[in-house]
C-alpha cells in the first residue's frame, strides 16, 4: 500500500493564557516549573495535557482503548458477555493480566517477641500490582474473549506457554495484525509501547512538547481560612496554604500524517483529524479547577501542514510586557520566529499551507476543520 502522506505533518503552535491557576502540580503541590534561557518559566507538562487530550476525546464520542492495570477486568467482563461463568470468566482475565502486569514484592517486617525487627519477609497479602499499564482496544478485549469462547474458556488452551514471553507471544499471535485489531482512535495517537511483545508496539502518530510560558513567572501562595458552620466560637476552622501562577503558555503539537495513515490502514482519516483538532482545542488540564477554574481557550495558533523537519518555537528569550500583557508579545514573537525559520530553511521547510486562529474573527475553529480534513482526503 503506497502512503500518499509520507513525510507530512501538521503542526499546531498555541499561545494560550491563563489567568490565577494552578494546571499541573508537582510533587509538593506547586505549579510545575522549569529554566528556559536562563528564566523560571512555568509549564505543563506534555502527559497532562496528552492525558486531557484523550479524554476529551473521549467525550467526543470516538472508540477509544483502556489504559489500565486491570486487564482481568476487561476480559472477564467480555467473557462473562459470551457466557462464561464467573470463575472462568476470572481465570481468563487473570491469564492475561499475569502476562503483562506483575506484583511488586512489598516487605513486611517480622518482629521478635521483644519488639525487634528480625528480618523483612515477602507476605503474598501484602503484594500490589506493578505501576506498569497496558493500552488496549475494544476489539483487542474482544479478540481475546472471542478466543476464549471457542476453548470452552479454558485460559490453558489458549494461552499454553508458561514462560511469560513466550506467553505474551502467543496473545500477539491471536492479536493478529494491530493495524487491522485496533479500533481505538487515542491508541493510534498516542502510541503503545509492550516490552513482552515488540508485535503489539504501535508509533505514536502525535508528538507534545511540554507547555511553558512565553515569560518569566514566579508563584505565588495563597493563604486561605475556612469557617466552621457549626463553631460557636470566632475563628477559623481550618487554615492552610497553596501556590499559584498566571501565564501564557505556548503549547506544540505535531500530527505525522504519514504515520496516522498507516496506522488506520488508510481509513477514516478527515475523521480522525476532526476529532483530535477538537480534542486540542477543547481540552485544558483540571488541576484545582473547583477552586480556581483555568478555563481559557486558545488565544492564537499558527497551523502549518507541511513536509519538513520538526519545528518548535523555544521562547529562548523571554518576552516582556507590552500594552499590560504577555499575549500581545507573545504572538509577535512566535511569528517573527516562525517567518524567519521558514526563510532559513527554504525548500525544506515544505509549507503546503498556513492557517492563522484568533486574528480574523470571521476565521472560526469550524472553518479550521474543514480546511485541514481536505488536506487528507484521498
Amino acid at each position: 500500500m503506497t502512503n500518499p502522506f509520507k513525510g507530512k505533518i501538521i503542526e499546531f503552535h498555541i499561545l494560550q493564557s491563563f489567568p490565577v491557576s494552578c494546571l499541573n502540580r508537582d510533587d509538593v503541590g506547586s505549579p510545575k516549573s522549569a529554566t528556559v534561557g536562563g528564566t523560571t518559566r512555568a509549564r505543563v507538562s506534555s502527559q497532562c495535557w496528552k492525558r486531557q487530550v484523550r479524554l476529551a476525546m473521549q467525550e467526543l464520542g470516538i472508540i477509544h482503548g483502556a489504559r489500565t492495570k486491570l486487564i482481568s477486568e476487561m476480559v472477564a467482563k467480555i467473557c462473562l458477555a459470551k457466557g462464561a461463568d464467573q470463575q472462568q470468566a476470572k481465570a481468563c482475565g487473570d491469564k492475561i493480566e499475569h502476562i503483562f502486569i506483575k506484583k511488586k514484592e512489598v516487605a513486611k517486617p517480622k518482629k521478635a517477641k521483644n519488639g525487634d525487627i528480625l528480618e523483612e519477609i515477602i507476605a503474598e497479602d501484602t503484594q500490589e500490582k506493578s505501576d506498569t499499564l497496558l493500552f488496549l482496544s475494544p476489539k483487542e478485549i474482544e479478540i481475546l474473549a472471542e478466543a476464549f469462547l471457542q476453548a470452552e474458556f479454558d485460559p490453558n488452551k489458549v494461552i499454553k506457554q508458561t514462560d511469560p514471553k513466550k506467553q505474551a507471544k502467543e496473545m500477539a499471535a491471536l492479536i493478529g495484525n494491530v493495524s487491522e485489531a485496533v479500533d481505538a482512535l487515542d491508541i493510534v495517537l498516542f502510541g503503545r509501547m509492550v516490552a513482552q511483545a515488540a508485535e503489539l508496539n504501535i508509533e505514536a502518530a502525535c508528538s507534545f512538547a511540554h507547555a511553558i510560558s512565553t515569560h518569566k513567572v514566579s508563584s505565588e501562595i495563597e493563604f486561605f481560612t475556612a469557617v466552621d458552620d457549626l463553631q460557636t466560637e470566632q475563628g477559623a476552622g481550618h487554615m492552610g496554604s497553596l501556590e499559584f501562577s498566571s501565564a501564557t503558555y505556548y503549547r506544540y503539537i505535531s500530527l505525522n500524517l504519514g504515520q496516522l495513515y498507516e496506522s488506520l490502514v488508510g481509513q477514516s482519516m478527515p475523521e480522525a483529524i476532526d476529532a483530535f483538532t477538537k480534542a486540542l482545542f477543547l481540552a485544558v488540564p483540571s488541576a484545582r479547577q473547583t477552586t480556581m477554574s483555568g478555563a481559557s481557550p486558545w488565544d492564537f495558533a499558527k497551523v502549518f501542514v507541511r513536509k519538513g523537519q520538526r519545528l518548535q518555537v523555544p521562547f529562548e528569550t523571554a518576552v516582556k510586557a507590552k500594552d499590560g500583557g504577555f499575549l500581545q508579545p507573545s504572538i509577535q514573537a512566535l511569528t517573527d520566529y516562525l517567518s524567519k525559520k521558514e526563510k532559513l530553511h527554504g525548500s525544506l521547510f515544505g509549507k503546503q499551507a498556513e492557517y492563522t486562529f484568533g486574528e480574523d474573527e470571521s476565521f472560526s475553529i469550524d472553518d479550521l476543520l474543514a480546511a485541514l480534513k481536505k488536506h487528507v482526503e484521498v
